[in-house]
């Protein structure tokens, strides 16, 4: 349809001049440094996950990716933040389970919404729960640790009350009929010197965490709730070789990037991951720090945000076998 003159000049006063320009006029995406932000304190493991897959993808994009630490309420500080920055590419996010599927169910009047208000790119790592007791504890196997505790009390400490450990927990003694009595501290790390102390019988808790103290036989990890045996540890058999049917559970760090991003910057950034983690350098690191390499399937935007909704539904489950509520 042709425009009167009058028409088109009232089109060319309202109209912003960039969006008259051709999609080629515009720099290609990035074109710039891109912000990772880590809302947890340097050090953990978000941070070694951030770094390491952001030095990747920084080589894949062309352009530097920085690190920021956003810390405070368990994460969710620096949740909000990246939820809230400009859907461009330019801002991105370490996400893990405390900030996208643990804290909707532990606190109250959370600032943003994990399923809406992010969009996925992908899973760089999982971390694999394990059942882990002190030398002096009197079992060998898994189900000998279940049958003890309903003879007697048997103390098993987690990162905390809420934490991605504690729901593991939850679900482990709601399936197995378990009697474990939960021992919270504040922090994975808190939890180990009381464990080595034999102050309480074990622990449900990162295999890396674990591992080093089991292979100077401190303590012996007796399960891990992953699909198959770690390399790491060969002779650690799975939950589900212990009877537990179809128990995984895990610590996860991926990437996402705020919600309305452009589905093309979106498949540019996720294209970036893979050929990140696909590094042999990037998989033998991970390993090394005793987490199992991610299936191709969860390193996509697709499967990544299947596996968030998956794992939602999962604590909030979790959360009302352990008797949470928001607070």
């Amino acid at each position: 349809m042709l425009l009167s003159r009058r028409a088109l000049l009232t089109t060319l006063a309202t109209t912003p001049l960039l969006s008259l320009l051709p999609r080629r006029a515009f720099a290609a995406y990035p074109d710039r440094s891109i912000r990772l932000i880590v809302p947890f304190a340097a050090g953990g493991n978000a941070d070694f996950v951030a770094r390491l897959s952001g030095e990747g993808m920084s080589q894949a994009l062309g352009q530097p990716i920085v690190v920021e630490y956003r810390t405070g309420a368990g994460g969710s500080l620096g949740a909000e933040l990246a939820a809230r920055a400009a859907p461009d590419g330019y801002t991105l996010f370490t996400g893990s389970n405390g900030p996208l599927t643990v804290n909707p169910f532990v606190q109250a009047k959370l600032s943003y919404d994990p399923l809406k208000d992010f969009v996925a790119i992908g899973l760089a790592n999982l971390a694999p729960h394990s059942i882990v007791v002190h030398q002096s504890v009197p079992v060998r196997t898994l189900p000998e640790l279940i049958a003890m505790s309903k003879q007697k009390p048997v103390t098993i400490g987690t990162a905390g009350a809420g934490s991605a450990t504690h729901m593991t927990l939850a679900r482990f003694n709601a399936q197995t009929g378990a009697n474990f009595t939960h021992v919270p501290y504040r922090g994975g790390g808190a939890l180990v010197p009381d464990m080595l102390a034999g102050n309480i019988n074990g622990a449900m808790t990162e295999m890396a965490t674990a591992l080093p103290h089991h292979n100077q036989g401190k303590v012996r990890i007796l399960t891990v709730a992953s699909a198959t045996r770690s390399a790491l540890a060969p002779d650690v058999p799975t939950m589900i070789e212990g009877g537990v049917k179809d128990f995984i559970a895990a610590s996860y760090v991926g990437i996402l990037a705020p919600a309305k991003t452009p589905p093309d910057i979106i498949a540019t950034l996720e294209k970036a991951l893979i050929k990140a983690l696909a590094d042999k350098s990037v998989q033998d690191k991970l390993v090394k720090s005793g987490a199992e390499l991610v299936p191709d399937a969860l390193q996509t935007s697709k499967g990544f945000g299947d596996y968030i909704k998956g794992e939602f539904e999962r604590t909030r489950d979790a959360a009302k076998l352990a008797g949470l509520t928001p607070q």
